[in-house]
């Protein structure tokens, strides 16, 4: 039968329910879906090799016999390694897995079975081998000259040959292409290769230029990136847009209790603070909504410009409010705007889930009629009832931990207030352009003088004992430690220590030492006592999940023991270090990996130790691991990237969004007969209600 896009995958030639099945749980529904299910990489079988000739570094298909299957335990770890023994006629190697790619991935293989390997050849602790590799059967026939085969990611009862078997019978019995939805004239502008041709280019690609498939080079590559970052990059500059066209609120250029402020300070402010306040200034005068994210390294004197701009909406006679993910946070932020403010005349009020009913209702009413200027609190401020006078700055800290919904909620309690909203996860440029790409960004990258660098230092588990004999020694001079677990109970999927266990056994190892439990399970009233009692030196050590990774501010904490290092991401291990290093005392994060883990990712933590720059750790990050570690409910479009990658095609990214945003100061509501199926792809993508800009 004549294949159209929408026809259910199961009624592919070779397919069937079963199979179909199979492949709508993968997200493969229909003929489209299956086009559009671009490879992960291509073998040049040009490149042959054997054993004897390969080199570190080298990427290369061969054909080899197995030796043997085996597997072993990684260290006291339950987990395994899987090592598969290959040979050939010159020589032989090991492939090895530290996770198994799906059930019955290893049974599948006899000894003295003919194979495929196709992967990277590795050099680890002296000797080469491979690191998950793909293996396949060899047809007895096949043919090495002049192929360039896709290989697709595969899942338990989907090989990459499976799959490219299906792409083809579509390739060849579809009778019609995706229609072209960008305008002629952008497509001829950027050179872009024709969006049929780029499709069926990437799943028959053309064997001389088997370099350029494989870098993600290619035009057909060039063609798919491209319109990936452009639909992204309309829908944030119309959000932009929508913004911009607002009208807002016009703060006095006369600000007295800011300039007390900044002169009644015992240090200086540093230049990036200075250059993130006058953006903030500017915009606030401005008459136009401010929209702006203010990104800074842990204890880089984000809160301290964030009570300027507060004293400034204080100056104009407007009210402040600040929201804050966590209790702890909330009321660190109270304690110092009320250190720092009151003297200023500035009334400070606290609004958190466990304020008293009484306190609360006073609270409520002070805040309608004027009296309370800078209101800070958690979610309780979005609630109903909450009513401000003049409301006319919203502070959002650590904005990825809150939804676009309750920003709206907040911005529904004022005529148009200015937004400002702060984070200690440093954004790179790259994943700023995207994921924030509807707020202008302010970069706090600087350290205030006199911060003592943390002493990082990466251990194996064999060291855990001195590194804990090391945490007594300093508990014994009087300074607290934290010991963080990436799991808060016993898992029987994932052999990991565990917080709850741990805590239990080190109790009992250290007997003197006052040990205190914090993890995400526990009720808000248990979590503050367990801080409370920590911040009041009432307890040595904290042992936790990563609860702790925002907002807890013990200046007499001096060391951070992270186990399980490996599991963690590496702007996340940058988070936990930021916990230490807050006081005077010199301060030491060590983080411990557990047994076997891979060269690659050795590597990857043994980078926290050549540097404390948190924008240098989320760049190497965003490398590694790619952008889901950022990503929150506002940043939903990063998820539709099949193709695209964020560090890797930068450059395109910077084309797509000067397109986009072009398009869109030329045509502000895509009216225009070039543009129609742009705004038609919006409103379907996102709905009409997100396109603040076009709606």
């Amino acid at each position: 039968m004549a294949l159209r896009l929408e026809t259910e995958i199961q009624y592919i030639k070779g397919v069937g329910p079963k199979l179909g099945a199979l492949f709508s749980r993968h997200g493969i529904r229909n003929v489209l879906d299956l086009l559009q299910n671009y490879p992960r990489a291509y073998e040049d079988r040009r490149a042959a090799r054997n054993i004897a000739s390969l080199q570190e570094g080298d990427v290369v298909s061969l054909r080899a016999r197995v030796m043997s299957v085996s597997s072993y335990n990684m260290g006291r770890s339950t987990r395994k390694i899987y090592d598969v023994l290959i040979r050939d006629n010159t020589g032989q190697i090991r492939c090895k897995y530290f996770r198994t790619p799906y059930k019955g991935y290893f049974e599948r293989f006899q000894n003295g079975q003919e194979i495929r390997v196709v992967g990277k050849v590795t050099n680890y602790r002296g000797r080469l081998e491979f690191h998950h590799p793909d293996l396949k059967d060899v047809e007895p026939d096949e043919d090495l000259k002049d192929a360039l085969i896709p290989i697709y990611v595969e899942n338990e009862g989907l090989s990459s040959a499976k799959i490219s078997k299906m792409i083809q019978t579509c390739l060849n019995e579809v009778k019609e292409w995706p229609q072209e939805k960008l305008p002629l004239s952008l497509v001829q502008k950027n050179r872009l290769m024709a969006l049929d041709e780029a499709l069926y280019r990437l799943h028959c690609p053309e064997p001389e230029n088997g370099h350029l498939y494989n870098e993600f080079k290619s035009e057909a590559h060039r063609r798919v990136i491209f319109e990936e970052f452009f639909w992204l990059e309309l829908y944030l500059a119309s959000k932009r847009s929508g913004l911009k066209s607002e009208k807002g609120l016009a703060f006095s250029a006369a600000e007295p209790s800011v300039k007390k402020l900044a002169d009644s300070l015992p240090f200086k402010l540093t230049n990036a603070q200075l250059n993130s306040y006058r953006e903030i200034k500017k915009d606030l005068e401005s008459g136009k909504p401010m929209n702006r994210l203010v990104q800074g390294d842990v204890g880089s004197g984000k809160t301290l410009v964030s009570f300027m701009a507060a004293l400034k909406s204080f100056d104009s006679n407007y009210q402040t409010c600040l929201m804050a993910p966590t209790e702890i946070l909330a009321e660190q932020h109270y304690k110092n705007a009320q250190k720092q403010l009151q003297e200023l005349g500035v009334v400070t009020g606290l609004l958190t889930g466990k304020t008293k009913t009484k306190e609360r209702q006073e609270i409520l009413d002070k805040l309608q009629n004027g009296e309370i200027h800078f209101l800070i609190g958690t979610h309780a401020l979005i609630e109903d009832w909450v009513q401000f006078q003049n409301l006319g700055l919203v502070i959002i800290d650590e904005q990825h931990r809150f939804g676009v919904a309750q920003r709206g909620l907040l911005k529904n309690k004022g005529q148009s207030p200015h937004f400002l909203i702060m984070t200690a996860t440093p954004i790179p440029r790259t994943l700023a352009m995207t994921v924030y790409g509807d707020l202008d960004v302010s970069i706090i990258n600087e350290m205030p003088e006199g911060r003592t660098p943390i002493q990082t230092r990466v251990i194996n588990e064999s060291k855990r004992l001195p590194a804990l004999d090391f945490m007594v020694s300093h508990i014994e001079r009087g300074r607290q430690a934290y010991i963080v677990y990436p799991l808060v109970e016993e898992s029987e999927k994932i052999d990991l220590k565990n917080a709850t266990e741990e805590y239990e056994k080190l109790k009992v190892q250290f007997p003197k030492v006052r040990f205190g439990l914090l993890h995400g399970k526990m009720k808000p009233a248990e979590k503050d006592a367990v801080m409370t009692d920590f911040r009041e030196h009432k307890l040595d050590v904290l042992v936790s999940t990563t609860v702790i990774e925002v907002g807890v501010d013990v200046p007499n904490a001096t060391i951070m023991m992270i186990e399980h290092a490996d599991r963690f991401g590496l702007s996340q291990l940058h988070q936990l270090r930021g916990r230490v290093g807050r006081g005077l005392h010199k301060s030491f994060c060590v983080m411990i990996m557990g047994y076997a883990v891979s060269q690659e990712t050795r590597e990857r933590i043994e980078f926290m130790e050549r540097t404390s720059d948190g924008f240098k750790v989320a760049e190497f990050d965003l490398e590694i691991r790619g952008p889901g570690e950022f990503m929150g409910s506002r940043q939903s479009g990063l998820t539709g990237f099949k193709m695209a990658n964020l560090v890797r095609d930068f450059e395109i990214l910077k084309v797509a969004r000067d397109a986009a945003f072009d398009i869109l100061h030329r045509d502000p509501l895509l009216k225009s007969k070039e543009n129609q199926a742009l705004r038609e792809e919006l409103m379907k993508a996102y709905g009409p209600t997100a396109l603040a800009g076009i709606a």
